[in-house]
């Protein structure tokens, strides 16, 4: 709810930040998208005279380009449920084709470059919630809202963000800080919004109409990990980079259900213990200098070279700032 687009930081969705570490899409950044707005057919009148309401108020009072709404011609019925093998929030909504026809009305007869999407979620089974509203359970609702974002980008290749409609949850007084900025409202609707209005563009990299500001995977110069979590595409596509690969920081605090670390696979990372250490780590990256000098004892006696041939993308041990 109280994110707010940084000149810094870009605002870019899952399955293309993917293909970005692939190599296969750029991002263009620019000076503002025209954003649409998708409503589920499924949501009820007032909630959605509620998420109305935000889009007006961004409007008017922060003066975000979001020009026009629509509704799905069928409810969207979002589904959604934890893998029991990874652990996983995910889901499905039972109509995508529903939802893609809005967002084809909108780009083709709109003119938008990004869009929000508002699916109605289910209220039964927000006590699982709980622990995420404490700060200790993962996120029920993410990982169908991911399906939904990664269906509209791979499909239309504009940014696009998601935003559940849900009844409001009953107040509770041990609500974690972290958790606070998403029971201030009605909708999660404004943080969307405020991120689509200046999402970079996706350009395909054989297209060739990249100019000089677009950003390429080449350009990255550092990448930051939950420890678990090296195993999705975007990791994997950087850790195999071979020319001027990025740095590869994995955290241990930042806990996931997963268990796909470093080791698993063959990915050569810098083990830090916070997001502290991390930024200390990027600094030393950044000034050129060996953020293992900064240790006692960090830097051993140079060695001479193998025989054994080089593998082009990972080395079979992690290293410790410990």
């Amino acid at each position: 709810m109280l994110y707010w687009p940084m000149s810094n930081v870009l605002y870019v969705e899952g399955h293309a930040l993917d293909r970005f570490a692939e190599g296969l899409w750029a991002l263009q950044p620019v000076h503002q998208n025209r954003v649409g707005l998708i409503l589920d057919a499924g949501i009820e009148e007032e909630l959605r005279v509620r998420h109305l309401q935000v889009a007006d108020a961004t409007r008017a009072s922060l003066g975000l380009p979001v020009f026009e709404y629509i509704i799905t011609d069928k409810p969207l019925e979002v589904e959604k449920w934890v893998d029991p093998k990874s652990g996983q929030s995910t889901g499905r909504i039972k109509h995508p084709d529903s939802l893609l026809r809005a967002v084809e009305k909108l780009v083709n007869h709109s003119g938008v470059n990004a869009v929000a999407v508002v699916g109605r979620f289910p209220d039964d089974g927000i006590e699982d919630n709980d622990n995420y509203r404490l700060g200790i359970g993962i996120d029920h609702l993410a990982g169908v809202e991911a399906v939904i974002s990664h269906l509209v980008v791979k499909e239309f290749r504009i940014p696009c963000a998601h935003a559940p409609a849900l009844l409001p949850l009953p107040p509770t007084p041990a609500l974690c800080p972290k958790s606070a900025a998403e029971e201030i409202g009605y909708t999660f609707l404004p943080c969307v919004l405020a991120g689509l209005s200046y999402a970079p563009q996706y350009l395909l990299r054989n297209s060739g109409s990249l100019d000089k500001n677009c950003i390429l995977a080449s350009d990255v110069d550092s990448v930051i990990l939950p420890i678990t979590a090296c195993g999705g595409d975007g990791a994997l596509s950087f850790a195999r980079i071979r020319k001027n690969r990025p740095l590869i920081i994995v955290v241990e605090e930042n806990e996931t259900v997963l268990n796909d670390t470093p080791e698993k696979f063959l990915i050569d990372a810098v083990k830090v213990s916070n997001y502290w250490e991390a930024l200390g780590v990027i600094a030393a990256h950044k000034a050129g200098v060996d953020p293992y000098s900064l240790r006692k004892n960090g830097v051993k006696n140079i060695t001479q070279t193998s025989s054994l041939p080089y593998n082009g993308y990972a080395l079979s041990s992690i290293q410790s700032l410990h």
